[in-house]
This record gives structure tokens, sequence and C-alpha cells, in this order.
């Protein structure tokens, strides 16, 4: 009788052929251990997490969670034989596989039949329509090849370890054999995917994005106001401005278009940018950048915002916009690029260049700051999202600013990396929740969501303000790298309320469902997941700022318009400028 693949793959020596071998071990049936956790695994996969999950991305979510669970249990019934520990014997063994497959197969029907419905319930806490009953077959189809291809690709390293130490065994005694095989084994897998692999993906990656950042469409000619980067009379040239600076440069407001809200006397704001190509280093790019703002006057404006953009060199147009209209255009922005990749990609490839970027320009526009008459100089403000929070947050260390402080930052979105913010969550008063802290008596720092902050109305601010904005529905801000054996402390009581009362903490598979809602966060509807509203931008604005000229009314109007245009901008290109994050 054929023997469980269990124990199969831990067997070393045959007396057949490679081929045979081969085939034998690529196609060996599955083992009831591996494949009973592995369709609990599946399952859980199927419940609720952070953000709603089209058919492939669920799809792709439940195969991984599939093979994980195969894998696991084939190494936890490898261990129980290793240790030496009782076996059921192969005279029960046909009675045993019908009784895990059919309960394989009913645990998979059930979740499969509920699957629907945990989806829906994330859709309609983010006001989105409900999933139509043929997901679930696309999900099924889906898993099962993705899961299959994970399982032989497991088995295909396992082959190759397994030789590398038939290899060893020949030389040294057999445990030895085992751990030297087993580790060199392992290194040559990680030497193949990393140097064969990997570089081949990153290398087509890395052309397809220069070139993409490279492109100027033909219907976004260069500018023709004087004070504006790309223009004739600029230092910074229309085609070294990058995709996303050209974008940026473009789609500032006009006077007229912020005098309809903000009333008379608006006037354009000033937005300079240095894209990659006005510099071989980053601190030439934010010298080029200082003498730009210099040229068009953003130091004689009543505000200046020193922005961090993203991987690609994008700015959130909800984070500007809204502090143009409050300030009815008197202000300037500036910001650098520090790479043409998406932000996982710079983050994972290049992770200290955007905070060496920052740090020059926040270095060069805060010297010739403080040089300026405190009465005569402009309020001076920090800003960014996501990857470039986590990059202004580098930008500057508290001690250099003891003189002369800026005024204040407005940080969207910040990654669970971003080791300030993680530090002032850690230090939270107690009884506040993770996804709203109180820091201290809040004059220094506050925290801020869809519904506002947690700090009392009227609480006085002290000489500097910080103001975290970020949903608990935001898995790039809330992904907990030790989720994978402990419950995240976001699903503690309370919950955000943008979290499914329903979402559940299962070992290892909600961890890879917040991995996969961090991939999806920036296809979330606007005012979820990492997709930040201008209207809750304008709330963490006012607080920094202390604007005071605005009635309530007039404000909760501009909040509607700019939500408004900011939904319609999102749905007509499909989230192509989101999709950074």
């Amino acid at each position: 009788m054929r023997q469980d693949d269990d124990a199969a793959l831990a067997s070393g020596t045959t007396s057949d052929g490679w081929f045979t071998r081969l085939r034998r071990s690529l196609l060996a049936r599955l083992g009831n251990t591996g494949l009973v956790l592995g369709t609990l695994f599946f399952a859980a996969s199927l419940t609720p997490s952070l953000t709603p999950r089209i058919t492939v991305a669920q799809a792709v979510l439940s195969g991984m969670c599939l093979a994980a669970g195969y894998g696991l249990g084939v190494l936890l019934r490898w261990l129980w034989g290793y240790l030496e520990l009782p076996l059921p014997g192969p005279a029960g063994q046909p009675r045993r596989r019908r009784i895990a497959v059919v309960a394989c197969v009913v645990i998979a029907a059930l979740a499969l039949w509920r699957s629907q419905h945990w989806e829906n319930i994330v859709r309609e806490l983010m006001h989105l329509a409900p999933a139509g009953p043929s997901r679930i077959l696309g999900v099924l189809a889906g898993a099962a090849v993705v899961a299959l291809l994970l399982v032989v690709l497991g088995r295909i390293a396992l082959m190759i370890i397994k030789a590398v130490m038939r290899l060893v065994t020949r030389k040294v005694p057999r445990r030895i054999a085992h751990v030297v095989g087993a580790i060199a084994g392992v290194l040559l897998l990680v030497g193949l995917v990393n140097g064969v692999i990997l570089s081949s993906l990153l290398d087509t990656l890395d052309a397809s994005y220069r070139q993409a950042d490279a492109l100027i469409p033909p219907d976004m000619p260069p500018p023709t106001e004087w004070d504006s980067p790309g223009s004739a009379q600029s230092l910074v040239a229309w085609n070294q401005l990058g995709r996303m600076g050209r974008r940026y440069v473009d789609a500032r407001p006009t006077a007229d278009e912020l005098a309809a809200y903000a009333g008379p006397g608006a006037k354009a704001p000033l937005r300079v940018y240095a894209g990659l190509p006005t510099g071989d280093t980053p601190e030439e790019r934010a010298q080029l950048a200082l003498e730009e703002l210099k040229r068009v006057g953003g130091f004689e404006r009543k505000a200046l915002i020193i922005i961090t953009p993203t991987g690609t060199g994008w700015v959130d147009p909800s984070g500007i916009d809204s502090i143009e209209y409050l300030y009815r255009g008197d202000v300037a922005s500036v910001a650098v690029q520090y790479s043409y990749l998406s932000s996982p990609l710079t983050l994972f490839l290049d992770p200290d260049t955007g905070g060496v970027t920052a740090r020059a320009l926040f270095r060069e526009v805060y010297g010739y700051w403080r040089t300026l008459p405190p009465e005569r100089r402009p309020k001076l403000y920090l800003h960014g999202l996501s990857l470039g929070a986590l990059n202004s947050e580098r930008s500057f260390e508290m001690f250099e600013l003891l003189g002369e402080p800026f005024d204040g930052a407005v940080w969207s979105g910040p990654p669970f990396a971003a080791s300030k913010w993680a530090e002032l969550t850690r230090s939270r008063n107690p009884g506040s929740p993770v996804w709203l802290p109180q820091f201290q008596d809040g004059s220094f720092v506050r925290f801020m969501n869809q519904d506002g902050s947690s700090t009392p109305p009227g609480t006085p601010w002290g000489p500097m303000r910080v103001v975290y904005l970020q949903y608990g529905s935001d898995a790039v801000t809330f992904f907990d790298r030790h989720g994978f054996f402990r419950e995240p402390e976001l699903l503690d009581a309370p919950r955000p309320p943008d979290v499914s009362p329903a979402m559940r903490w299962y070992p290892v598979v909600t961890m890879m469902q917040m991995a996969m809602d961090t991939s999806l966060s920036m296809s979330a509807p606007m005012g979820f997941g990492h997709v930040y509203a201008p209207s809750h931008y304008i709330n963490a604005w006012l607080e920094v700022t202390g604007i005071d000229d605005w009635s309530p009314e007039d404000v909760a109007r501009l909040q509607r318009h700019l939500d408004e245009r900011r939904a319609e901008e999102l749905s007509k290109d499909g989230g192509e400028e989101t999709v950074d994050g």
C-alpha cells in the first residue's frame, strides 16, 4: 500500500532512476495532515479582514494560505515522526484517507458558501456594492491553481535540498550531513531566487518604471506661467520633472478656482518640484529646489509646505489641495523626487535614499528659512503620505529644532515601519486604543481618523503641532509583523469604526490576510484603507495651522467640493495615481 507523502518526503534514498524519483516526488499524493491543516487555512483566509478583495486577490490569498497550511502540516507530521512519537499504522490508512477527504470537502464547501457573506460585511462597511455569487467559483478555481503551483514548487525546492544532503552524506557522517546539507541547499535556493529570478524581475521593473517616468503625454505641454517649474523662466526643465512631478505642477488650482470657495482675494498657489534628472545627488536636487523656490517667491507666502512624496514621486492631491484652499492660495510647496519605483519596491531596493533626500531638502529650506526675520518668514510645515510620511519623519532631529522649531506637520497613513510614529504609539496614554492613541497632554502630537481626534476639543497646542492622520482599515499603517503568532492590538476592543467586528485572528493566516490588505489598500474607496479623503485632510490641517477665519458652513462646503472632485478623479483614472502607495 502507498504511504502518505509526508513519510515519502522525509525519505532520502531510493533505487529508482532520477526521472522516476522526480515524477513520484512531484505527483505524490497529498498527505492527510497537510490536507486537513491546509483546508483549515483556506477556510480562515475567506473570513473578513481590513480591505475588500476582488476575486483574483482572494484566489491568490486563499491559494497561498492553502499551500502554507499544507506545508506546515507536512512539517509537523515529519517532526512527529522524527521525534519517534507513535504514529497510526498502515492498516487504517484508507479509512483515515476517506475521513480526511470528506472533512476537507465539507469545511471548504461551508467556508466558500459563507465567503460571500464575509466579503459583503466589509463591502457594506465601506459603502460598496455587494459581491456576486460567481465570485465563489472564481475563488475556488484560482485558489486550487495557486496552491497546486506552490506545492509543486515546494517539492522541487525540497528535492534540491535533499539532493545536496545526499552529496554531503558521501563525505561526512549522516547527522552532520543532514544539517550541513540542509543549510547548503537553502542557501543555494536563496541564491538562485535572488541572483537569477528576482534580479531579472527587478531589472524588468526598473526599466519599465524608468520609461514611464520619462513619458510626457502629448496633451501636457510645458506651462507658460513664469512662476511654474518647467516654464521658460524656470531653473527646472519640463522634461526633468518626472511623470509625477509634471502632474503635480500641472494640477495646481487657479486663483479663480480658489476664489469660488475661498472668497475674493485668492491667489494661485506656488508649487515647486525637482525631479530625479535635475541633479546627480539628493543634495544637488535639494539645492536646485531651494533656488527655484526663492525664484518664484515661495518665502513671501503665508505658509510653506515641505512635501516628501511617495516612491514614484507622487504627491497626494487631497493633502496639498486642502491646505492651498484653506490658505486661499497664499501658500507655496516644494518637493524633490527620490525614486521612480513604487513605494514597496523603493523601500525594498533602496530604503535609505528617501530619507537622505528628505533630510537634504529640509536642511536647505529650513536653513534658509531660519535666516529670515521671524515677522517676515512664512509658517513652515511638513507633509507626507505613506512612505513620504516615513521619510519626512527622518528629515530632522528634534535637538536641531530646540531654538527655532518649524510650525507643524501633517503625516498621513504612516507605514508600520515609521519609527517615530511607532514609538509615539507605543508610548500612548493607558486606555487609548492603538488606532487612535492619545499622547500625553496632546500639546505636541495628536492622532486623527475619519471622526476627528481623540484629544478633547479646546486642548491647547505647544509651539509645534504634529498630526498623524490614519484610518483603522489602513493595513499599510497597522500591519503587524508579529501577527504570525499573536493577535494584533488593532483587534482589541473597542475597534475602529471602519474595521469589521466579524474580523478574527487566526495564527499565520491573519498575517497573510493583512499582507494582502497592504497591496489592496490603495484600491479601497476614498476615506478607507490607504486612500485619504480631502475632508479629513482639511480637519487635520485646521488643527495644525490654527486657521480660524473659515465658518463651519464654509468648511463643510469646501469639504464636500474637494471630496466630490477627488472621487470623480479617482473614478476617471481608475486609481492610476494612487497605485504607488
